[in-house]
């Protein structure tokens, strides 16, 4: 009889639990390697839940921003902190 790995963890009512490790096709192995290192995407934990005493993780596949995406959003950032300090200038 095998017993599949695990962690046990207590949950938020308390209870111990036991979270499973469950190993990924090899199909969805390769695509999310290929994601990360090809396309420059990034893993991402979306909801941690639980379901009849196991800790379930659901992921996803997250783009970063681009450059010029990053440098507006410093801009808008920049001129909303100097608008403040003008305001309490007066």
């Amino acid at each position: 009889m095998s017993q599949t790995p695990g962690i046990v963890v207590t949950g938020a009512s308390g209870r111990m639990g036991q979270m499973l490790i469950r190993t990924i096709s090899e199909s969805e192995v390769c695509h999310l390697v290929g994601a990360v290192e090809r396309k420059g995407y990034t893993i991402v934990p979306l909801e941690l839940y639980w379901q009849r005493g196991k800790a379930k993780l659901r992921i996803g596949l997250a783009k970063g921003k681009k450059q010029h995406d990053k440098r507006e959003t410093e801009k808008e950032r920049d001129w909303s902190r100097d608008k403040a300090r003008l305001l309490r200038r007066g």
